[in-house]
């Protein structure tokens, strides 16, 4: 089992940034690739970005203003999203995957996640 707890959230205006944090705890870390994905009200839950070993992918949408990064000795992984959008407000959440079974963006194969944090932003 592996538990993830999010942090970071917040209400920022449109332009800001903010930095999500996920930190995990119980199987090794370093085994898992990170995923980030967001669910907005009346929407589906989508990828935003994910980290395997060193290779990290990102959504069109948050390309070149968002960030993933892992801290293995800290078991954390981030998110630095950058100039912000109304558009971006949703619930994001981190996830875990083992780094060989299959697409990092496929949602379904994440097995473990976090409860979320909610992330507004103004216009």
């Amino acid at each position: 089992q592996v538990q993830l707890v999010e942090s970071g959230g917040g209400l920022v205006q449109g332009g800001g940034s903010l930095r999500l944090s996920c930190a995990a705890s119980g199987r090794t870390f370093s085994n898992y690739a990170m995923g980030w994905f967001r669910q907005a009200p009346g929407k589906e839950r989508e990828f935003v970005a994910a980290i395997s070993f060193s290779s990290t992918y990102y959504a069109d949408s948050v390309k070149g203003r968002f960030t993933i990064s892992r801290d293995n000795a800290k078991n954390t992984v981030y998110l630095q999203m950058n100039s912000l959008k109304p558009e971006d407000t949703a619930v994001y959440y981190c996830a875990a995957k083992n780094h060989y079974s299959g697409s990092i963006y496929s949602l379904s194969l994440y097995e473990y996640w976090g409860q979320g944090t909610q992330v507004t932003v103004s216009s």
